[in-house]
């Protein structure tokens, strides 16, 4: 996208804010009376498992005729008749806790209209508070990676729509994630034997992002309740007409800690058994302001109040389209992410160091439910992604001419997954139901560096690829409608290729020459889970899961073999790292209905041969031969991949409680803690760990009125590495939002529906360092700042 084209979008976007702002109760629609009671959200979540729970979709007018679930005598569903006008239900309200009770995983779910509030630029940053979760931090408002429960980048899956990211965010921490949550309607944070679903590379959990790129329900333009999560009804009948339809909406907001703007525009469209979409987003960030002085150790250097080098710019846009037919659909779609962000640190401010990244993806998917006794719904993903990146800023610091590119990340793959849900049968004890899985996929990674072509240690790592092919397969267990069961399993086998030098033992040049070896490991990691489900007394709902997981290595743990400036360290990989296992058992309570909705997990889990960067306490220059020489410009920490046995356990806890009625809404408190410890058997720790948080607020809502604050405490984290690593600062982190939503009357500028809000993030505004981030001794989150933002939806 042009720069023109970017700015247009951003002013057009400040433009559409301030009509919204302009507007008034007099275009909206009557709202309801104080005594409309309140309605819950239902919440759907897609990622967890492959055995979807089809759920009934209520007839509107237009009619919309949706395929019974197959039954037994597969007798086929007659028309669907117009039904009868009833009294609409009440709209769900904002800000209601939602907790996920129908899942042997804890899953974490942020919704449509919690997305559009809460506006983070990426997908760390928008998870960053929630209990057991936070973000990494690298670079804030661009490279921010969801870390869970203490587990990053190697350990932690991102998919979007079903498949795979496709960027290299889990290559370097200061890569970005190529999924921009001004373009998602839903996120879900899965933990547990979910994970199994997409791979041993999740044993640590899953984000996964849907939006609306490849439709999987045909638009209906009769104006929907104001939270529906972006999930509509699915396939509708073939042979029923489809009026045309077209819906549009625009989300656009202004930020005032880094002077942001950013606007995205969505449409869907549908007609005679096709739907299609597009969207389009930009945005633009200044430098971000902070509270004081960002350098711990180096107290010499000007900042003028705001974080040196954080100034940001995003864009993307994506085109898709789908075709319904009798019992199932296909679709297709583009997307093209570009990023250009910098660095904040003191290297990075002082090298001007930023990113310029861009990505292609495609992506095909379907659904088809056969008219058959056996199975129930075959479900397909495939997807390729073109993935560029490279590393810009000044070979020398004191000469503006030597700027150019230092580094090119490349990464092309490709990934497809078919599954097949079988109908349930009657097996006496239980009702059960089988889902199978097939998923494989090949990639390819490069990282040249042209400032020393030829060198053995040029770039990160050698040119390298891998293959892998997995099956899975989920069985519930359905014993009454109170106790559910499940069993699922995984086996996949890897096979890498690359090549890496012969290092030393003992990691320090000893005059040998080297060469670059050919490696080719290859691994079978089988994983398996068990879970129990079990509702109890006054709308409880208990689980118990259990599971036994392998990972294989990934290429960067086995190849890498120079300077990484992300984390200022040499890396050198080890080609002779076997599986890491996990055993884990966690055990949860959970409530999601009535006043008061909580959900309480605790966990433990046991790692054997745990894969981590060990810092070794030699310095390194831009090659081997510089560790350890003394040179006091040698700036890299060497760090060498090695295998330790580790145990993390914790526990999470997030609670809403509605006190009762307050001017003609419903007051409310919550609370949420988190905490993990993770350590090594021998009793050291295991480095960058998120510290303990507790947290508290107030809220209050009406069917229009969304009011909220809310404190969370980070403890000063301690319990730190013995090499590398400093102690961090506890914090105090205040938010406060207040948003406000109504239906419009036709009669203005044709927008149904209408959603404005003010949000004010770290309005203590105190010094917030993050202690999983690499560079939280010399970059400070952002401080004080209130962001304003408008949605329409026409």
């Amino acid at each position: 996208m042009t720069f023109q084209g970017r700015r247009t979008l951003t002013i057009g976007g400040a433009s559409w804010l301030l009509l919204c702002a302009a507007s008034h109760g007099a275009i909206a629609d009557d709202t309801p009376s104080a005594s409309t009671p309140t309605q819950l959200p239902d919440i759907t979540v897609t990622a967890p498992s492959p055995i979807q729970r089809h759920r009934t979709v209520t007839t509107r007018t237009p009619t919309r005729a949706v395929r019974a679930a197959p039954s037994r005598n597969r007798e086929r569903a007659p028309a669907a008749q117009p039904a009868p006008a009833v009294a609409a239900a009440p709209a769900p309200q904002q800000g209601v806790l939602p907790v996920v009770t129908d899942q042997f995983a804890t899953v974490t779910v942020v919704p449509n209209e919690e997305l559009r509030r809460e506006g983070g630029a990426t997908l760390g940053d928008l998870l960053f508070s929630k209990p057991g979760i936070t973000g990494s931090s690298f670079a804030p408002g661009a490279s921010s990676r969801p870390i869970i429960r203490g587990l990053d980048v190697n350990r932690v899956g991102i998919v979007e729509n079903g498949l795979g990211g496709g960027g290299a965010s889990d290559l370097g921490e200061d890569h970005f994630v190529p999924i921009d949550p001004l373009s998602t309607n839903q996120v879900e944070v899965v933990r547990g034997p979910a994970a199994l679903r997409y791979g041993s590379t999740s044993i640590g959990g899953v984000v996964s992002a849907t939006n609306n790129r490849i439709p999987d329900a045909m638009p209906t333009c009769t104006a929907a309740p104001f939270q529906t999560y972006g999930l509509p009804a699915k396939a509708p009948l073939a042979d029923v007409g489809s009026p045309g339809c077209l819906n549009v909406e625009t989300r656009t907001s202004v930020s005032s800690v880094n002077r942001g703007v950013e606007g995205g525009m969505l449409l869907d469209a549908g007609g005679n058994n096709v739907a299609v979409h597009a969207d389009v987003y930009g945005r633009t960030t200044s430098d971000y302001s902070i509270p004081s002085y960002p350098y711990l150790f180096d107290q010499t250097r000007p900042v003028n109040g705001r974080q040196p080098n954080s100034a940001t710019q995003s864009d993307g846009a994506s085109v898709g389209a789908s075709y319904f037919f009798q019992g199932g659909y296909i679709g297709a779609s583009i997307t093209q992410n570009d990023s250009l962000y910098h660095i904040p640190g003191i290297d990075g401010a002082d090298h001007q160091t930023r990113i310029d990244a861009h990505q292609t993806k495609i992506a095909v998917k379907g659904e088809y439910r056969p008219d058959a006794a056996a199975i129930d719904a075959v479900r397909f993903w495939v997807g390729a992604t073109d993935y560029r990146h490279n590393e810009l800023g000044l070979a020398d610091p004191t000469d503006p001419t030597t700027d150019g590119i230092r580094q090119t990340f490349t990464n092309k793959e490709q990934e497809a997954r078919v599954e097949v849900q079988m109908m349930p049968f009657n097996a006496r004890f239980a009702t059960v139901t089988s889902a199978f899985g097939l998923q494989g996929g090949h990639q390819e990674l490069t990282a040249p560096s042209p400032d020393d072509p030829g060198s053995l240690f040029n770039g990160l790592w050698n040119p390298n690829n891998n293959n892998r092919i997995a099956a899975y397969v989920f069985n519930e267990f359905k014993f009454t409608e109170a106790t559910k069961a499940q069993i699922a399993g995984r086996i996949e086998h890897v096979e890498l290729h690359g090549s890496t030098p012969n290092f030393p033992a003992d990691f320090l040049p000893d005059g040998t020459p080297q060469s670059s070896i050919a490696r080719n490991p290859s691994y079978t990691p089988v994983s398996g889970s068990v879970g129990l489900i079990q509702n109890l007394p006054g709308d409880l709902v208990g689980s118990i899961t259990a599971q036994y997981t392998e990972r294989a290595p990934k290429p960067a743990e086995l190849f890498s073999r120079g300077a990484h400036d992300a984390t200022a360290t040499f890396d050198i990989g080890n080609p002779n790292l076997t599986i890491e296992t996990a055993k884990s058992v966690e055990v949860g309570v959970r409530k999601a209905n009535g006043p008061l909705r909580f959900e309480i997990t605790g966990y433990y889990t046991r790692f054997n041969n745990f894969i981590f960067r060990r810092l070794t306490g030699v310095m390194c220059g831009d090659d081997f031969d510089s560790c350890g020489n003394g040179d006091p410009t040698n700036e890299a920490r060497q760090a060498v991949y090695s295998q330790r046995d580790a145990v993390f356990r914790g526990a999470e806890f997030q609670s809403q409680l509605d006190i009762g009625p307050l001017s003609g809404g419903i007051f409310g408190v919550e609370s949420q803690f988190d905490v993990v410890r993770a350590t090594f058997t021998d009793g050291t720790n295991v480095p960058r760990i998120p510290p303990a948080r507790l947290g508290g607020g107030l809220y209050w809502r009406d069917s229009n009125w969304f009011a909220h604050i809310n404190l969370v405490h980070a403890f000063a984290q301690n319990d730190i590495a013995v090499i590398g690593e400093t102690p961090t600062a506890g914090y105090n982190l205040l938010n406060a939002e207040i948003t406000y939503n109504t239906k419009l009357t036709s009669s203005w500028i044709g927008a149904k529906e209408m959603t404005i809000g003010l949000v004010g993030k770290n309005l203590l505004n105190q010094d917030i360092r993050n202690s999983v981030s690499y560079t939280k001794d010399e970059v400070l989150l952002p401080g004080i700042g209130v962001r304003a933002f408008a949605n329409l939806k026409f």
